[in-house]
């Protein structure tokens, strides 16, 4: 495995961040790492880069423990922090070149490297500029160049395309996806259409705890088999409650003025087409619907 958590515990003082967590992630691997703000996403990448100390369990890179062997495992990964700490008064190349030394390679390893990450992340017409001449989108090309100096067979980011525009999200989310072929690559964020756009998998982290390890694909099926989402709507605003009163439900919601999605235990429509024909309810579209992946995120790390 090129990451393996197992039973990670960290704490704050009295507080308890992260409460024996586990999970691996394996080379040519991109998995979506999301939660709500506190939940421990930033403590979990920042305990596998050797970043903070851990207070129990074990932390590997490539197999090798992050406790006992700190140097060695931060020269195998790649880590691009939320804020992305660059020297905006260096020029691309000179600060790439700075991070290629701090990393031990030689001048003529580091002038190769920089040539083949320019052209890799999509810097050629902007690497003679200093860094605090670039947009937002380029200085996260930098960021990831910087990452990638080395050639980690590790890649941490986290909260890699906060604040790009459309079309930066998109040329950023296709360089993760064409770096994430050849490395292990754990994402966080908290943009679902990029879950969907390029992770394999996703890991949801909730108060500290592994709620979700699967594939969105999984967990959309896992949900759609716990309960059956349906959508009503009828031709004209009404009273609706007779809905809560149908065997079988489990909920109603209001969504529009005369809209309601419906939460069953299994496909009631039939039911539900007499109920409203026997509340003389006007129904124009009655359906199963599937919930996305923002509606199930709500519910597993809502606070209950």
């Amino acid at each position: 495995m090129s990451i393996s958590i197992s039973n990670l515990s960290k704490r704050y003082g009295q507080q308890q961040v992260l409460k024996n967590i586990s999970f691996d992630i394996n080379q040519g691997e991109i998995v979506g790492f999301i939660g709500p703000n506190g939940a421990g996403k930033s403590t979990t990448m920042k305990c596998i880069t050797g970043y903070l100390p851990y207070d129990d369990g074990s932390v590997k890179v490539c197999d090798i423990e992050v406790a006992k062997h700190p140097t060695e495992t931060k020269m195998l990964i790649g880590y691009l922090p939320e804020h992305n700490p660059l020297y905006i008064d260096m020029y691309v190349r000179e600060y790439l070149e700075f991070a290629g030394r701090a990393y031990g390679l030689s001048k003529a390893k580091v002038k190769s490297r920089i040539d083949e990450l320019i052209e890799e992340v999509g810097l050629t017409k902007e690497y003679r500029k200093k860094i605090g001449q670039l947009s937002k989108g380029y200085r996260q090309r930098v960021g990831l160049a910087q990452a990638l100096i080395h050639d980690p067979k590790v890649l941490i980011l986290d909260e890699p395309t906060t604040g790009l525009d459309p079309n930066q999200l998109v040329e950023v989310r296709n360089l993760i996806s064409e770096i994430g072929k050849s490395k292990a690559v754990m994402l966080s964020t908290h943009i679902m259409q990029e879950v969907n756009a390029i992770c394999d998998r996703v890991i949801i982290i909730n108060q500290g705890k592994i709620v979700v390890d699967e594939s969105e694909a999984e967990i959309v099926m896992t949900d759609s088999k716990k309960n059956v989402q349906i959508h009503a709507e009828f031709m004209q605003d009404c009273d609706a409650s007779f809905l809560e009163r149908i065997s079988g439900v489990v909920s109603v919601q209001k969504t529009g003025a005369s809209e309601y999605d419906i939460t069953a235990t299994t496909d009631i429509r039939p039911k539900i087409f007499r109920a409203c024909v026997d509340n003389s309810a006007v129904l124009i579209s009655l359906y199963q619907r599937t919930r996305n992946m923002e509606e199930i995120f709500h519910e597993l790390t809502s606070e209950k």
